[in-house]
């Protein structure tokens, strides 16, 4: 499963918030069941940034915000995220889609 996680955040403001961006990536890095971490900027609006977060399951994803270092660094962080659902289970199929799912 993956996770989107969008931020609106100040071009002036990006040097500081992407160093606690790493730091909120790099614990929950080492939580079990993550599989890798992304970050990049939108390419029409400079102030939307996105982290995007794969974890092998939904159960792994969701312990991994539970430790106490989690807490302490990352969620304060994930809080000024947009207000949106953030995680996507991956679809089967040769690109992504179930080709039966047309027909329903």
């Amino acid at each position: 499963m993956f996770v989107v996680i969008r931020f609106r955040v100040g071009e002036s403001e990006q040097a500081g918030f992407g160093e606690r961006l790493q730091t909120a990536v790099d614990v929950l890095a080492r939580q079990k069941g993550f599989v890798a971490a992304r970050t990049g900027r939108n390419v029409d609006d400079p102030e939307l940034l996105a982290l995007t977060l794969e974890f092998e399951n939904i159960g792994s994803y969701r312990r991994a915000l539970s430790p106490y270092e989690v807490k302490l660094t990352a969620v304060p962080l994930l809080s000024q995220a947009i207000d949106e659902p953030t995680a996507y289970e991956d679809l089967p199929g040769r690109h992504g889609f179930d080709s039966g799912a047309r027909d329903r």
